[in-house]
């Protein structure tokens, strides 16, 4: 069996990033996707960058990336696109909307938010007909085999695994952001890789401690405004949205 691990809104969390990516070694994966947002929040979206230019071997964009050439007024988005060069916003513009794949007999499709826009989003707590509404073919997702029965996004920064009549959503959670427990999530997707004959197929979800207080160190030290430093911290410890219930 094929292993793939699906890392997601790493945002700017280098301590994170580097702990699930030991992770990652330590169980002898080779291959990694990551469904964006490598950059956004956190002080390091430099850095994120080159770790997951280095490490994954496919990538798609997310709403952070995607604001990172676009002219918004916003301090937090202001202060990322500081710490980029013009070079690096545009390789995050460039990147893809989805991935789709066959594995185990199941067409997997991956992007960040949802079907529609990487600013769309899909809670897993919405109506069912907004979750079904994850498989739906648009003009943005990759389609060479049809209707996937897998979809797999990032963007909530809570992960879950949720099934219909033959059909699976599942979300990896946030590396660098979680929102329910503070440690970093990723998944593992096991099955026979570009098969379509049905097979043993599996999402495992991995939650990866790390030095917390490390990045705590880097956001104080950065010269990012504070209320967006505050906003952050409160959220690595409280792994709650600005620290609220």
């Amino acid at each position: 069996m094929d292993r793939i691990a699906i890392i997601s809104d790493i945002h700017g969390n280098l301590p994170a990033l580097t702990s699930v990516l030991n992770d990652i070694r330590a169980k002898d994966i080779e291959t990694i996707y990551c469904l964006g947002d490598i950059v956004g929040k956190g002080p390091n979206p430099k850095q994120a960058i080159k770790e997951v230019q280095k490490n994954a071997s496919k990538i798609v964009q997310g709403n952070w990336d995607d604001m990172m050439t676009m002219d918004i007024e916003d301090t937090a988005i202001k202060w990322q696109q500081s710490q980029l060069s013009i070079e690096e916003r545009q390789w995050l513009k460039s990147l893809p909307f989805s991935i789709e794949l066959w594995i185990s007999g199941n067409l997997m499709r991956l992007f960040h938010a949802s079907p529609f826009s990487v600013h769309k989003r899909i809670q897993p707590w919405d109506s069912i007909e907004k979750r079904l509404s994850m498989f739906n073919q648009t003009d943005k997702t990759v389609n060479h085999f049809g209707v996937p029965n897998v979809i797999g996004y990032g963007d909530v920064h809570n992960a879950y695994l949720q099934n219909f009549s033959h059909k699976s959503l599942f979300n990896v959670g946030s590396v660098g952001n979680p929102l329910e427990i503070p440690q970093a999530s990723y998944c593992i997707v096991e099955g026979a890789y570009q098969s379509r004959k049905n097979d043993s197929f599996s999402i495992q979800f991995i939650r990866v401690p790390y030095p917390i207080e490390e990045t705590i160190q880097l956001t104080k030290a950065s010269d990012m405004p504070e209320k967006e430093k505050e906003a952050f911290i409160k959220e690595l410890k409280t792994a709650k949205y600005r620290g609220l219930k």
